[in-house]
């Protein structure tokens, strides 16, 4: 039976569609862009470039150009591309099972479980595909907990301007940014928005209606932000004495991109909910809501759910980064290469009065121009070197965490080439 079923599967009708699917990995950069505008909703503003492979801090185009890569798939590459431990844990999942739904127990999706908890303030962990699920996750699981504390009128959510939580339509209502929410209303009901490290304007904005408080420690989308200590410090008192929720989106800032495998751990306070996704993978999708027990208990079964959630895949991915952060040197080596980085910056900055201002922490840094910024990351482009923009004038620079000091200087030699050109 076994036999005829592989025997099945080897017609000729098979094969001829495997040939089908692989012809187009072969195409031309200009080929694959004209498919691709033919084909895919144009959600993205491509770069003019098709990577092909990755191996390290580095990245390959169709025809074999080399770029140094100081955006790591939007800061998700943490390892970098290709590490061997992380192509391993996949390879032998794999072969072992790749999913079984959530109504089944995974060793995987346990241990990772434990491991975060045993390195975090949590005590119980959700997991989910993406930075917006699990911050989705968090509304809901806030919300909940409100609800049944207090009643259904305690239910709104206090988040910052500038911010950004994710791209579904409570998380895109959690954004502090107009711009991505234009055309998408009516938006979910129950958020506020204030300024964030504004402290005054959140104890203003706080009532008997007020379920929790959502905020990324660094604003990386809306600019690289950094939260001040004394600004968190004060949050954390006032949802402590107002029993409100205090939420962290580490989406971003999390495995390890500060410094630290979770930027909380440098800033002195804990939250109640946190959410983590992009480098938790390292290039494998998922994401994860964490809590405290109390909290937690909000979510009974048939509350939440998440399919794929949590699959064995994924969370043997995940499993292979944590090991590597936490019994490796990563952590430290991003601390140094991160002020080196910021060093660096903040030299080009004296140079340069275009240059505004330079701020961050560990591998996720900022530079504020007094110029639109994506003509810089075009120039970058061409000589090998992907950068990100964000809010039209922060360039912002998010290198898998394994960069190099040579890796950096080659990036300040460009980028200072680059900037004088336009002085």
């Amino acid at each position: 039976m076994a036999e005829d079923f592989h025997v099945a599967l080897l017609t000729s009708d098979v094969l001829r569609f495997a040939d089908a699917c692989e012809g187009p990995l072969a195409m031309p950069t200009e080929e694959l862009r004209l498919e691709a505008e033919r084909y895919l909703m144009h959600t993205y503003a491509r770069l003019p470039i098709s990577i092909a492979r990755g191996r390290g801090s580095r990245v390959y185009d169709l025809e074999g150009r080399e770029y140094l890569d100081f955006v790591a798939g939007i800061a998700v590459n943490v390892l970098g591309h290709s590490h061997p431990d992380l192509i391993a844990a996949v390879q032998k999942q794999a072969q072992q099972l790749l999913h079984a739904s959530n109504l089944y127990y995974t060793e995987p999706q346990v241990k990772l479980a434990r491991t975060l908890v045993d390195h975090s303030f949590a005590k119980k962990v959700f997991f989910c595909n993406s930075g917006a699920e699990a911050n989705e996750a968090a509304i809901k699981l806030v919300r909940r907990y409100a609800h049944e504390k207090y009643g259904p009128d305690r239910f709104e959510i206090i988040t910052m301007l500038r911010s950004f939580h994710g791209r579904t339509m409570a998380t895109l209502t959690a954004t502090g940014q107009e711009k991505v929410q234009k055309g998408f209303a009516p938006l979910l009901p129950g958020f506020l928005y204030v300024p964030f490290n504004d402290f005054p304007a959140v104890e203003k904005a706080v009532t008997n209606r007020t379920a929790a408080v959502m905020l990324e420690p660094i604003q990386a989308e809306g600019g690289v932000h950094v939260a001040d200590r004394t600004y968190l410090s004060g949050l954390r008192d006032l949802c402590r004495q107002r029993d409100v929720l205090l939420i962290f989106d580490e989406v971003q800032t999390g495995m390890g991109r500060t410094g630290t495998l979770f930027a909380y751990e440098q800033l002195g306070v804990q939250p109640d909910v946190m959410t983590l996704a992009k480098g938790l993978g390292g290039g494998v999708p998922i994401g994860a809501c964490l809590a405290t027990d109390e909290v937690a208990a909000a979510f009974s079964a048939g509350t939440h759910a998440s399919t794929f959630g949590g699959n064995p895949l994924a969370c043997s991915a995940a499993l292979a980064v944590l090991r590597v952060l936490l019994e490796g040197r990563v952590l430290e080596h991003c601390r140094r290469m991160g002020d080196y980085l910021a060093k660096g910056l903040h030299d080009c900055m004296d140079r340069l009065t275009m240059v505004k201002d330079v701020r961050g922490m560990g591998l996720l840094q900022g530079m504020e121009l007094a110029i639109d910024g994506q003509p810089v990351v075009m120039d970058l482009l061409a000589r090998g070197i992907l950068i990100n923009c964000t809010v039209e004038r922060v360039l912002r620079f998010i290198p898998p965490l394994i960069v190099t000091q040579r890796d950096i200087d080659r990036l300040l030699d460009v980028l200072s080439q680059v900037l004088n050109k336009r002085v």
